[in-house]
């Protein structure tokens, strides 16, 4: 019998983040620190628009590119938050900020062409990139200089070849952002070398420093960009897959056209219910914001305690400590924490090679488990310590 399997998605390596957890589900007593999600629930009046729209009969589907109504919100949103002004017929919505990233390289990417993906960060960048049958080209962030990209590290890793250069911050795993002074050196090379820019703003909600800034909003850059969000962070409405696409007209048509062979519209109930979230929902998403800002000014407050090296994240609900200090690699670290202390949280390298030696621990938990957990941590780096003289 002949193969079956696409030589390409054999070749793929799976997730590295749901191992620990497929463990944690067979495990009484333990604390999972890993997973991406938030743990509020999504604001009542969203829900109560969802279950209103479903009491309407609103079952059927709504054009491909999403309601227009709901496209018209996403673009005051925009211009509210990030002072880049879009056409409704310039926003695609989509199965969550996943099915963007992938649409937008599979509407743009032609065999060879590369992609620069700086790591660590999201999953799934990667391997989307090999399936719209480009080259990934990563940049390894740099601890030192705070997971942020630096022209240098840009310029360097740019060839002929590079058409698309991912942005993701606030960064997942790291919890990095990039202000607009960091931003300015990146967008002069980009401009200097004609290339196209996805950026993934997903965590945009979640920025404890200022406001966030997109690399759209700088001159020249917004004919050159795929700027991507979604609900699922910020409004806490992981479950309802609804995400968006805002960028040049001729790349959102593209995206369209996959986007209606492949999946036909987004859920029509969760439309209907993120209009609400955009009008009338800014108060709810603040206090969660508030929420996860506590939760991380206590962990960085813990991590200095003892002693555990951490850079300052100002972005997303990830805290990224170094544990090189311990001689493990981060998967030995974070399967001997599970096993002794009953705590899941995801080794570095699960993000990317350069993710070696750190763990991203994320803080979209109540307080409560994240002082059990940031004790038996706690217990846990003593007795390594301990061994260690």
């Amino acid at each position: 019998m002949r193969n079956p399997l696409s030589e390409k998605v054999v070749a793929l390596e799976p997730s590295g983040i749901r191992k620990f957890f497929d463990i944690v589900n067979e495990m009484t007593d333990a604390i999972s620190l890993g997973v991406g999600e938030p743990d509020f629930d999504t604001p009542w009046r969203i829900r109560e628009e969802g279950i209103y729209s479903l009491e309407r009969g609103r079952t059927f589907y709504t054009s491909n590119a999403g309601l227009k109504e709901l496209k018209i919100e996403i673009t005051k949103y925009i211009k509210r938050k990030v002072n880049v002004s879009y056409d409704q017929q310039d926003v695609l919505v989509t199965v969550g900020g996943s099915e963007a990233i992938d649409l937008a390289f599979r509407a743009m990417l032609d065999p060879g062409d590369e992609v620069l993906i700086p790591q660590p960060s999201y999953v799934s960048y990667l391997p989307c990139a090999i399936l719209a049958d480009g080259v990934p080209v990563v940049i390894p962030l740099k601890h030192e200089n705070e997971f942020k990209l630096t022209a240098e590290e840009l310029e360097a890793a740019i060839t002929p070849k590079t058409k698309i250069l991912v942005m993701p911050f606030p960064n997942n795993p790291t919890g990095a952002i990039m202000t607009a002074e960091d931003l300015k050196p990146i967008v002069d090379v980009v401009l200097k070398h004609d290339i196209f820019v996805v950026s993934d703003e997903i965590y945009s909600e979640l920025s404890y420093m200022g406001d966030h800034v997109s690399i759209a909003s700088f001159p020249g850059m917004q004919e050159r960009t795929i700027l991507i969000n979604g609900f699922s962070k910020g409004f806490a409405m992981t479950g309802w897959r609804l995400g968006y696409a805002c960028g040049p007209r001729a790349i959102i048509e593209q995206m369209t056209k996959v986007h209606q062979y492949a999946i036909m519209c987004a859920p029509t109930n969760s439309q209907y219910a993120a209009i609400e979230g955009l009008r009338n929902c800014d108060d709810e998403v603040q206090k969660m914001r508030e929420a996860y800002n506590q939760r991380r000014r206590f962990l960085m407050h813990e991590l200095k305690r003892m002693q555990l090296e951490c850079f300052e994240p100002y972005g997303a609900f990830y805290i990224f400590p170094c544990i090189k200090e311990f001689g493990m690699t981060s998967e030995e670290f974070a399967t001997r924490f599970l096993a002794e202390e009953k705590v899941a949280v995801v080794p570095g390298t699960a993000f990317g090679e350069c993710g070696e030696g750190f763990l991203r621990i994320s803080y979209a938990y109540s307080l409560e488990d994240l002082k059990e957990a940031i004790g038996r941590l706690g217990h846990f780096i003593d007795r390594l310590r301990a061994e260690q003289k």
